[in-house]
């Protein structure tokens, strides 16, 4: 770890780096992964329309598929799939019989819009943990689809519109895919979704079809009002000027943080997220049969799990040079 972010110095690239460097891998397009600056990308190839989008069209980037093997400064690097979103990569690293893996952002869920999770053994394994605590745990095998339909078609019935909140990238996509079996006419998406959505459909992914919203509205007469409709956009929407239009309607999240009392301020809340629970997070980590374990984003409860299990689990914040003391000789190679 170091400011710009995770740091292979052997190998001379970041991963996912919070600022401007000479190299960095990418796992995946979301911003909070993928920041503008640097002078060379690196990322799978079906998620490169993706980065373009988000960071720019003229960006210098290399892309591989998953699984092909390349060379970063002698270090032995392959992207796998994380099953997070289009694209979304682990990054595993090997050098001197050592391997190392970044999961970045995964989940082990069903989900249409992109590449199933795939596990990848190593010897050290960085893992994310957004929802690592025991209280988070999916609900496998739901119908995300048919259940979001029959909330649409109840409401269509009662002559409401549907509004349905999830993140530009990749839940929206994958809402849209749930949706392709079922979808009986277009869903309203926002203008933030469009672009987005047509990188997944230029890699042959299944969608829903769909209507950008504001199109929508410029169709009605004077002060006509949608009626029926299934919109697809983010919370920002109900500041908008055109809110009106809407009519009468119900709210709805689709999102992990919707277990529980999460869904307060929304008439329905869809327990579908794109990151691993409690139970696929422990899973994960078993199976990759590392003998260490460094966890970004919740550090204390799964790290004491794993502790308990027998594994050296530490919080990624241990990987700053100045905080890290190897044991016994020990060193950590690939940095």
């Amino acid at each position: 770890m170091t400011p710009k972010g995770l740091y292979c110095a052997k190998g001379g690239f970041y991963i996912d780096p919070h600022r401007s460097v000479e190299v960095a891998v990418v796992t995946h397009a979301h911003s909070d992964h993928a920041r503008r600056g640097s002078r060379e990308y690196i990322c799978e190839e079906s998620g490169a329309d993706l980065l373009r989008v988000r960071l720019g069209k003229n960006i210098s980037i290399k892309t591989y598929k998953y699984g092909e093997i390349f060379y970063l400064n002698g270090v032995k690097v392959s992207l796998h799939s994380a099953g997070h979103i289009l694209g979304s990569s682990q990054v595993r690293m090997e050098s001197e019989g050592e391997v190392w893996v970044a999961s970045g952002d995964y989940k082990r869920d069903k989900d249409p819009s992109c590449e199933p999770f795939e596990t990848v053994p190593c010897d050290v394994f960085i893992t994310e943990a957004t929802f690592g605590t025991p209280k988070f745990v999916w609900q496998k095998n739901l119908n995300h689809g048919e259940m979001i339909h029959q909330w649409w078609i109840e409401n269509e019935k009662n002559g409401l519109n549907s509004i349905l909140f999830g993140y530009s990238l990749g839940k929206a996509q994958r809402i849209l895919a749930e949706l392709y079996p079922f979808a009986h006419k277009p869903v309203l998406i926002h203008s933030s979704i469009h672009e987005l959505t047509e990188c997944y459909r230029g890699q042959n992914r299944n969608l829903a079809k769909t209507q950008v919203l504001m199109e929508k509205i410029k169709e009605l007469i004077f002060d006509q009002k949608l009626k029926g409709e299934l919109i697809l956009a983010p919370p920002s929407i109900m500041t908008e000027k055109w809110i009106h239009h809407l009519g009468n309607y119900q709210t709805a999240f689709a999102s992990g943080w919707m277990q529980g009392s999460g869904r307060r301020g929304y008439d329905r809340g869809f327990v579908m997220s794109d990151h691993a629970d409690w139970n696929d997070l422990i899973q994960t980590i078993k199976e990759s049969r590392a003998r260490k374990v460094y966890v970004q984003h919740r550090d204390g409860v799964l790290v004491r799990h794993l502790k308990k299990e027998g594994l050296e689990a530490f919080p990624v914040e241990e990987l700053f040079h100045d905080r890290f003391l190897p044991k016994s000789g020990e060193n950590l190679r690939l940095l």
